[in-house]
This record gives C-alpha cells, structure tokens and sequence, in this order.
C-alpha cells in the first residue's frame, strides 16, 4: 500500500495480501452480531410507551418524517410534547437566532439548545422520573429548483437518568437516493434509530452507531460524521467513534483535520486541490514527508490551481488498520496524532483501489487531484488480478483513476544499491505499452526533487529497531516524531 509496506524484495501480490483483509474483517465484525434487528415502529411504540421518556421533535427539510414515525406507531402522546418545522428563514431565525447557514452545525445546536432549555422550563413540573430530549434536524433534500448536495445534521440531547445535566450525539448524514419522498423516508427512520439507540445503548456508543442504519440499505444514507458529548460520554473518545463508522458500514472514509478533529469531509475538500499521500504511517518517515514535500512543489507547477491552497491528505486504509497486529486502537490514534503534528489532514477510507478513491474525492471537488505513490507501490497499480471482477480489468481501473485532472507523482526508491523510478521501473511485458502511454501523456509524472539521503529508510527494520530501544532510527524521523514515541512508548517502544 505505501513504501513503508513494500521495501523488501518478495513479489507477493498486494491484491493477495490486502484485499481480503478488509473483506473478511469487515464482514466477519457484522456477522457477530447474531441479535434480530427491531423494526421501526417497534422501536418508536417502544419509546412511547416508556412514561419517562418525553421530549420535542423539530425538523426543517424533508417534512416531518420522524414525528410522523412516532405519531404512526400509536401512543405518541406519551412521549411527544411538540414538533415543529420551522422552514421559513425568517420565522427561524426568530425562534432560534441567526446563523451562517440554515443546514450547518451551527443551527443544529441551535435548534437543540433553544428546544430543551424550553422543556425545562415549561414541564419541570412534570414527575421527577422524566428524561427529556430534544430531536433536531436541518436538512437540503432533493428538490425540484435546485440540485444541490443532500446532506443535513441531526442531532439529540437528552437526559440519560431523570434530572440529569444533557449529554448529546450529534450525525452529519449524506442522502443519496434519487427522490425527495425516499431521502424524507430514510431520514424519519434515521432518527428513530437515533433516538432508541442514545436511550437503549446508552453504555454501548459503538452499538449506538452499529444501530443507526438500522432497517435502511446503507446505499440510502451515508453518516460521516459523529459526536458525543455531555457528563455521561466524557469518556467516549470521537475519533474512535468516526473510525467505527467505516467500521460499521455506515460511511466509506471519515476525515480529521490538521488538529485532530472530526470534520466533515465535504467540508475539507470542496472546491480544493487535493493531493493526497497513502500509507500505514506506522511512523510516518521522512520519507513520507519527502513524498508530499517534493510532490507539492510538482503539484504547484500545475496550471489553473485554485487560491485556496493545496490540502495535503495523508490517507489510511481500512485494510491497514485491520492487517496491525497490535488490533487495538492505541496505534491508530497514535498515527492520527502524529500524522496532524506533521501538518497533514488524515482520511481514513476502505478504498482499497485507487481509482475508487479518486472518485471518492470528486464527490467533493473538480479540482486537481494528486496521489502520491512509491515506485515501489507499481506491483498494486499494476498487478491485473487487483482488478479481477471489475468489468474491463486493468484498462477500466486505469480509466477511472485517470479520467480527469488526476496525476499519480512517482516516487523513486533504493533497491540493493540501485536507484528505481519511473524512468526505469518494471512492470510485466504486456503492459510496458500501457506504462509508457500514461507518462507520455503525463498521468504518470516522475519526481525529480528528492532527498537521495532518506531513500534507504526502511519502515519495516525501523519498527523493530523502535522496538529494541533508543537507536539511530530516531534520525529517520521529522522533527518531534522520535519524542513523541519515546514519551509515550508507541508502537511498542521499550
């Protein structure tokens, strides 16, 4: 997958190695769960008929579907105080004040705040054995006039015990089905989902997530990212949350920012020139920052890139994560927090192949893109059965990775003493001609700026010198990653 993988000399197919990783830890992880999924309406008649459960529902953007879920499975008035939809930007922004945008966080905890501080106020009289919440959401859906991204966030915040101060979980959901009454449809089930889950699992947050695309193709709805919050999550770590949402299927990549905070995707990438460096990170070397330091300075050369600067994302898969022998989470939270101290954004997808990816990013940007790749890595680009059960085979891959405004930059390695690049690299003879079509046209551009000292830096040999104690693979590091290891005893540091 990256040239802290691939620096030994065996022939052994990337496609072989990493493709049922993924799979099988995917699909093995879901079929644990041997527990029948409740329906949604048992789960809604569940909640009415609980007489400590009370609480307001508010929803602007695609109707009223999860009011409606509770009103249509009986008993409602045991749990519903109120719904509202407050569509009219003026009459929003009465009840809840002004913000930058009506579909954005902002307004999200607006809605929330507004709609509990409310409930407490007006029904404190209420027996003392009531958990209040508040359900929000602040939706675009598919419409006639615009065709604009179908997303919204949700959200709830309720007591977790009577009388308790509010704990939170807040979605950002994409909807991906054609119709404006399918994506209402999906989102009403969503938020029962939600609901139930945050009473029902509160002690579980995984199972929380695990629960939420409950009695919906996850082809309808994509979650990208969560938040928990208040006294009763303070434990819960969110990264470990949005991981989990690869994990369960309920997205395919989830994001962190340069300072280590969830994101949402689209919020990061839009209308930007990405360029983005792959690897187990596991450190991150100096020669992944060579990498993305000499490909940057290419990437510039570029014609026609916008003003807003080049976002530099280095990315894992989730095919690494479940190959880590540690299978813990201390050594992925260990990667993001370095990887951030670099400077970089860090994705974290199950885009095994690359023009998967590639087209992953383009949901969000028409704007160059750029992979960072080692020469070393050509065994997985251009290894056919990588491609086995995709129409079109290897040719269709590469026509997907290269259709528009995308450049694979090649970095070169040291190999026994000898120097490999895109200028000398072998691949099987049948595809000499394809290698040679995607440099003369330019896909395929060779880095010509590197640092000839790090070209022997092997991360495989440095993780079990780490190992062993303090060394001279301290010296293979960027500044403050040797440190970080040492005072924290990473990755098995003694």
């Amino acid at each position: 997958m990256s040239t802290d993988l691939h620096h030994h000399k065996g022939n052994v197919s990337v496609a072989t190695r990493c493709a049922p990783s993924i799979h099988s830890a995917r699909s093995g992880y879901l079929m644990n769960s041997s527990t029948p999924t409740i329906s949604t309406r048992q789960k809604a008649l569940e909640i009415n008929l609980d007489d400590g459960k009370y609480g307001t529902i508010v929803e602007i953007g695609a109707g009223q579907e999860v009011a409606r879920q509770f009103f249509s499975a009986g008993a409602a008035a045991g749990t519903i105080a109120k719904t509202m939809s407050a569509y009219d930007m003026q009459i929003s922004d009465v009840i809840y004040g002004k913000a930058n945008a009506y579909v954005s966080r902002e307004r999200l905890e607006q809605m929330l705040q507004r709609e509990f501080d409310l409930l407490l106020d007006r029904l404190s009289v209420r027996p003392n054995v009531t958990q209040f919440f508040s359900y929000a959401a602040t939706v675009t859906a598919k419409s006639y006039k615009q065709k604009n991204e179908c997303h919204g966030w949700i959200g709830v915040r309720l007591q977790l015990y009577p009388q308790a101060p509010h704990s939170e979980i807040i979605l950002h959901v994409r909807m991906l089905d054609d119709d404006n009454q399918s994506q209402s449809e999906a989102l009403g089930i969503l938020g029962v989902n939600l609901i139930y889950g945050a009473y029902y699992y509160k002690d579980k947050p995984k199972k929380i997530i695990d629960s939420l695309l409950d009695n919906l193709a996850s082809k309808r709805l994509e979650i990208d990212l969560i938040h928990f919050s208040g006294p009763y999550f303070e434990a819960v770590d969110n990264r470990l949350m949005n991981l989990h949402l690869v994990r369960s299927w309920c997205c395919r990549a989830v994001m962190f920012n340069s300072d280590g905070a969830s994101i949402v995707p689209a919020s990061a990438l839009r209308k930007r020139d990405v360029l983005v460096i792959r690897g187990s990170f596991k450190p991150p070397t100096k020669v992944h920052a060579d990498m993305s330091e000499a490909a940057i300075s290419q990437f510039k050369d570029i014609r026609e890139l916008t003003g807003k600067g080049i976002l530099s994302v280095a990315e894992i898969t989730m095919s690494e994560l479940a190959s880590d022998e540690e299978q813990d989470d201390t050594s992925f939270l260990a990667r993001v927090d370095l990887l951030v101290k670099l400077g970089y954004n860090v994705l974290i997808s199950d885009y095994l192949r690359f023009f998967r990816l590639r087209s992953w990013i383009r949901n969000y940007t028409n704007n160059h893109i750029g992979i960072v790749l080692s020469v070393l890595d050509f065994e997985q680009l251009f290894d056919e059965t990588f491609y086995e059960g995709l129409e079109g085979g290897i040719l269709a891959a590469m026509g997907k990775l290269f259709s528009d405004d995308t450049h694979i930059y090649v970095y070169p390695a040291e190999i026994d003493g000898k120097l490999i690049s895109l200028h000398n690299v072998e691949v099987e003879p049948t595809q000499k001609h394809l290698l040679q079509y995607l440099i003369d046209n330019q896909y395929l551009v060779a880095i010509e700026k590197y640092n000839k000292e790090h070209l022997h830096i092997n991360a495989r040999e440095l993780i079990q010198q780490l190992r062993a104690g303090r060394g001279d693979w301290e010296n293979q590091l960027p500044e403050g990653i040797a440190d970080e290891i040492i005072n924290k005893k990473l990755f098995g540091f003694q």
